[in-house]
C-alpha cells in the first residue's frame, strides 16, 4: 500500500486536519467519565440539582464539540477518499490503454474491471479509515488506560491485564481470518469472469439450451466464495464473545475491588463509574482496531493488485514522439524474415514471414484457421512486437514511428466488429472528429452501409446501443470499416472483416473499395478464396509459416496449399476463370 501514497499528494491538509479533530473528539470522549464522577460524587450524592444541571450541559456541550468534530472529520475522509479512488480510477483507465495486447492478454478483462471498480473501492474505504479511526481508536485504547491511572493506581492493574488479553483475542482471531479475505478477492475474480461470459454469451447460452449448466457453474462459484466467507464469519464470531468475556470480567474485578475501596473510602461511587465506562471505551476502541485490520488487510491485497497494473511495463514501447518521414522509394509495406512467438508459448504463431508491397497495391493474405493471419495484421500497428525480424512502413522500421502517426497511416478493421454506444457519426468520427457529413456518407457508401443508414429514422445521428446491438453482424461489419475509411489511411487492413456479409455484398465492397481507395494500400485477409484472388499478390499461410507468394494464377501452379484452398470453396471452371 505504501506505493500508493503518492496518489494522497494532493490531499495532505484533509489527512492532517481530519484525524486532529477526531483526535479531539477522542480527548473530549475521555473526559465524560470524569465528568459522569463529577455529577455523581458532587451533584447526586450531595442533593446539588444546580451542579448536576450545571454539568449536564457541560456534557451536551462537550457532545455537540465532539459532534461537530466529527463531521468534519467525515468531510475531509469523504474529499481524501473518494478523490483519490478517482484518481487511481483514471489513472488505471489510462494505464490499460497503454499496454500492449501481450499485457491485455496476461490480465484478461474480467481482472481488470474488478481491480478498477471492487479493488479501488476497498482502497478508498482504507483512506476513509486512515482519516477518521487510525489515529483515533488506538488513542481511545491508551488513553483509557492512562485515565484509568489517573483515578486509582491499584484498580487500574486490572486494566493492565485485561488490555494485553483482549489485543491476545484480537490477534488470534484476526491472524487465522484474515489469510481468507485475500484469497477472498481471487474468487472474485472467477465470479466476475464467469458473470461477463454469461452476459456476452446469453444468446449462444440460450440457442444451446446450457442456461442450467451455466447456473451450476455461477452456483458453484459462489459458494466456494460463500463457503469462505462462513469460515471467516466462524472465525470472527468469536471476537465479541470472547473480547465481552474477558470486559465483564474486568468490570466486575472493578466492582469487587473497587466496592472494598469505597467502603474504606479510598474511592467514591462516581470513580468507580468512571473506570467502568473506562473499560467499555478500552473495548469498543480494541473492537474497531479489529475492524481496522481487517478493512486494511483487504486493502493491501487490493494495492498489489493495483500495483500490479500500474507497475506493467508495456512489452511494446514507443522508442520516440518526432514524426518519421517516410522513403518514396521504398516499398510502403515490407515484412523481412518476420517471427514472432505469444509470450508463454513455446511454439511460434508466425515464421519466415518476407514480402514486400508497394504503394497503392493489395495484398491477400488466406490460409486455414490458426494459421497466423490476424497475428500478422496485428504485428503491423503494433498490438504486438515481431519476436525477430524487421517491419517497415516506406521504408522506415514500425518500431520507430511514434503511435499516433503509425496508427495514423494504419487503419485496422478486426475480425470482430467493435462499435461503442453513442450516434453513428460519433463512431465514424473516431480517426477524424472534423470530418464532415459528406466525408461520412462516401465512406458509407464504399464500405456498402449508405443503404440501411439512410433508412434509418436519424440517419447519422441514430442511435448506436451498447456493443451495436440494434445491428446486425452484417451492418456492424460495414460500419467499422466505414469507420476506418474515413480519413483515407495510407494502409488499410481489413481482418476477415467481410465474414458477416452475403457474397453480393462482399463482391459490392471489394469493387468499391478498389474503385473509391486509388492509391490507398490494402492488406485484405480472408477465408474466402473469392475474395483475396483478385489482389495484386496472395500470400497463403500454414501452421504460421508462408506456404507460397504471388498472383491467383501462380499459386494455382505452385502452391498445393492454396489450389486445395481455392477447389474445397469453387468449383475447378471457377478457379481456372
Amino acid at each position: 500500500m505504501w506505493k500508493l501514497k503518492r496518489f494522497l499528494g494532493q490531499f495532505k491538509k484533509h489527512l492532517i486536519l481530519g484525524p486532529l479533530f477526531k483526535w479531539i473528539e477522542a480527548v473530549l470522549e475521555l473526559l465524560v467519565p470524569l465528568v459522569m464522577a463529577k455529577i455523581i460524587d458532587d451533584g447526586v450524592a450531595a442533593g446539588d440539582s444546580g451542579y448536576v444541571l450545571w454539568m449536564g450541559g457541560l456534557l451536551v456541550l462537550i457532545a455537540a464539540v465532539s459532534l461537530g468534530c466529527a463531521l468534519v472529520c467525515q468531510y475531509y475522509a469523504s474529499i481524501a477518499s473518494q478523490g483519490t479512488g478517482t484518481i487511481l480510477r483514471r489513472e488505471m483507465f489510462a494505464k490499460v490503454g497503454t499496454l500492449s495486447h501481450a499485457e491485455l492478454d496476461v490480465f484478461g478483462p474480467h481482472s481488470l474491471i474488478t481491480r478498477i471498480t471492487n479493488d479501488v473501492n476497498q482502497l478508498q474505504l482504507a483512506v476513509a479509515m486512515l482519516i477518521r479511526l487510525v489515529v483515533r481508536a488506538p488513542f481511545l485504547a491508551i488513553g483509557a488506560v492512562v485515565m484509568a491511572f489517573t483515578i486509582d493506581v491499584q484498580l487500574s492493574l486490572i486494566f493492565v491485564i485485561a488490555f494485553p488479553l483482549i489485543v491476545l483475542v484480537l490477534y488470534l482471531v484476526m491472524s487465522r481470518s484474515v489469510p481468507f479475505f485475500q484469497v477472498m478477492q481471487k474468487k472474485l475474480d472467477r465470479i466476475s469472469l464467469l458473470t461477463r461470459e454469461n452476459l456476452e454469451g446469453a444468446r449462444v447460452i440460450r440457442a444451446f439450451s446450457k442456461q442450467a449448466s451455466e447456473q451450476r457453474r455461477f452456483a458453484e462459484a459462489s459458494d466456494d466464495v460463500a463457503d469462505t466467507a462462513v469460515r471467516v464469519g466462524r472465525l470472527s464470531a468469536l471476537l465479541n464473545p470472547l473480547t465481552m468475556l474477558i470486559m465483564n470480567a474486568a468490570i466486575i474485578a472493578i466492582l469487587w475491588f473497587g466496592g472494598f475501596q469505597v467502603d474504606t473510602g479510598r474511592l467514591t461511587q462516581g470513580e468507580i463509574v468512571a473506570l467502568v465506562n473506562y473499560m467499555n471505551q478500552i473495548l469498543l476502541a480494541l473492537t474497531v482496531v479489529a475492524n481496522l485490520v481487517v478493512i486494511f488487510t483487504k486493502a493491501s491485497a487490493s494495492a498489489a493488485r493495483v500495483n500490479q497494473v500500474l507497475e506493467m511495463k508495456p512489452s511494446v514501447r514507443e522508442e520516440q514522439t518526432a514524426p518519421v518521414s517516410l522513403e518514396e522509394s521504398a516499398p510502403f509495406l515490407s515484412f523481412e524474415n518476420v517471427s514472432f512467438t505469444y509470450p508463454g508459448s513455446a511454439e511460434p504463431a508466425l515464421s519466415g514471414i518476407s514480402f514486400a508491397l508497394n504503394r497503392g497495391e493489395t495484398l491477400g493474405i488466406i490460409g486455414g484457421t490458426g494459421s497466423g493471419k490476424s497475428t500478422l495484421a496485428n504485428l503491423i500497428p503494433r498490438f504486438y512486437d515481431a519476436t525477430s525480424g524487421h517491419i517497415r512502413i516506406g521504408g522506415r522500421d514500425v518500431r520507430s514511428f511514434p503511435f499516433a502517426q503509425l496508427r495514423q497511416l494504419v487503419s485496422v478493421v478486426p475480425q470482430k466488429a467493435a462499435v461503442i454506444s453513442g450516434t453513428i457519426a460519433q463512431n465514424l468520427r473516431w480517426r477524424d472528429e472534423d470530418a464532415s457529413d459528406g466525408d461520412l456518407w462516401a465512406a458509407l457508401k464504399t464500405a456498402q452501409a449508405a443503404d440501411f443508414v439512410e433508412k434509418l429514422p436519424y440517419r447519422l445521428e441514430s442511435r448506436v446501443e451498447q456493443g451495436g446491438k440494434n445491428f446486425s453482424g452484417g451492418q456492424k461489419q460495414r460500419l467499422t470499416i466505414a469507420r476506418a475509411l474515413v480519413h483515407s489511411p495510407a494502409l488499410l487492413i481489413l481482418d476477415d472483416s467481410s465474414s458477416a456479409l452475403d457474397f453480393a455484398t462482399d463482391a459490392a465492397l471489394r469493387r468499391a473499395l478498389k474503385q473509391e481507395t486509388a492509391g490507398m494500400t490494402v492488406v485484405l485477409i480472408s477465408q474466402r478464396a473469392s475474395a483475396v484472388r483478385s489482389a495484386d499478390r496472395i500470400l497463403v499461410l500454414d501452421n504460421g509459416e508462408p506456404a507460397g507468394l504471388g498472383t491467383h494464377e501462380e499459386l494455382l501452379r505452385t502452391c498445393p496449399v492454396y489450389r486445395e484452398i481455392c477447389l474445397s470453396q469453387l468449383t475447378a471452371e471457377e478457379v481456372s476463370k
